[in-house]
């Protein structure tokens, strides 16, 4: 692969290039390939350590008929898949696409799948936790164990849907270096495609931000210690959700229009490029955001670290830490998330 003319990972959406309209980038991105690469093999492993963990302690030790830890356990499964394509792309911005046609159609489906359903997920999180603030006596918790296999279904269904298109539209090309590349047959298509990510992202915003500062206002009253936490957490979840994803997005739209110079070809793709790595740790970032910091979750974990160190299996180096830890979780029982 020339790193010098084309250096982008085929997971993008940028200029259309040919041999009449070509922008020399130089030294822009000499070190990109590597860079990408071990970005993306970190990203995978972070995230299949931190969703794995998750999901071990859900099954362990929480009650999967809720239907908020039914959305947990289906986020982390949609971040997984999602970052379970990156080393697809990581070897791809190495060496060019590899793997074939199906694998081309498959790799970009699944990951689109992941993000999609992950969108969805984190949208119906928020739902969810905005009705349990706002009419916590609702008879919402008694119809989730009937309606936790349903919703689950119907997003995944929806997920799949919207990702056909896709399927069908992207090939496996050959590039002006001689390489292979995956992505879109039709300029049109992709668009298309760029479209409607923004747009599910505007409006699952829209939803997030609406639901949050409804929960904002009925937290007001709230007694203080409760407030302080919730606040806190909601605030983080906010923040990231659209740190992470909006400058990605706003870029990928910008760059559907032909560049006014060279320079602000370069620019635009090296800012555009950064933000997808952003976005794309942020499948390793919700373990962190949606349960890491939940009191919860730490005492889960405290509880699981206690079973399998030594201090939990009868070898005690340490009594002192061992008892502390065991006191801080026996205290923390009563903790909500």
């Amino acid at each position: 692969m020339d790193e010098e003319h084309y250096p982008f990972d085929n997971y993008s959406y940028g200029y259309n290039y040919n041999e009449s309209n070509v922008c020399e980038m130089g030294n822009y991105f000499v070190f990109y390939t590597h860079l990408t690469t071990v970005l993306y093999t970190l990203g995978f492993l972070l995230s299949l350590l931190g969703n794995t963990l998750v999901l071990w302690i859900l099954f362990k030790y929480e009650n999967l008929t809720s239907l908020t830890n039914i959305c947990i356990m289906n986020l982390c499964v949609s971040d997984l898949v999602f970052s379970c394509m990156l080393p697809f792309w990581a070897v791809d911005q190495s060496f060019g696409w590899i793997f074939g046609e199906f694998l081309c159609k498959a790799v970009n489906a699944v990951f689109s799948i992941g993000y999609y359903s992950g969108v969805f997920f984190l949208t119906l999180m928020t739902i969810l936790r905005y009705l349990s603030v706002a009419n916590p006596l609702s008879t919402l918790r008694s119809q989730t164990q009937c309606c936790g296999l349903l919703v689950s279904l119907v997003v995944w269904t929806c997920s799949v849907l919207i990702v056909v298109p896709e399927m069908i539209h992207t090939t496996v090309q050959e590039r002006l270096e001689g390489d292979k590349t995956c992505d879109y047959a039709d300029e049109n298509w992709k668009k298309v495609d760029i479209y409607q990510r923004n747009v599910l992202f505007l409006l699952s915003f829209g939803v997030i931000v609406f639901c949050y500062f409804k929960i904002l206002i009925i937290l007001l009253g709230a007694r203080p210690r409760r407030k302080h936490r919730t606040v806190k957490l909601i605030l983080i979840i906010v923040v990231a959700f659209f740190l992470s994803w909006a400058p990605y997005n706003i870029l990928s739209f910008l760059i559907t229009f032909p560049p006014p110079t060279c320079q602000y070809q370069r620019d635009s793709n090296l800012a555009f490029h950064i933000s997808r790595k952003i976005a794309f740790s942020h499948c390793c970032l919700n373990p962190v955001l949606y349960v890491f910091v939940g009191i919860k979750f730490k005492r889960h974990l405290l509880r699981l670290c206690s079973q399998y160190l030594p201090c939990g299996n009868g070898q005690v180096s340490s009594p002192r830490i061992c008892s502390e830890g065991k006191f801080h979780y026996e205290g923390t029982q009563s903790s909500s998330f």
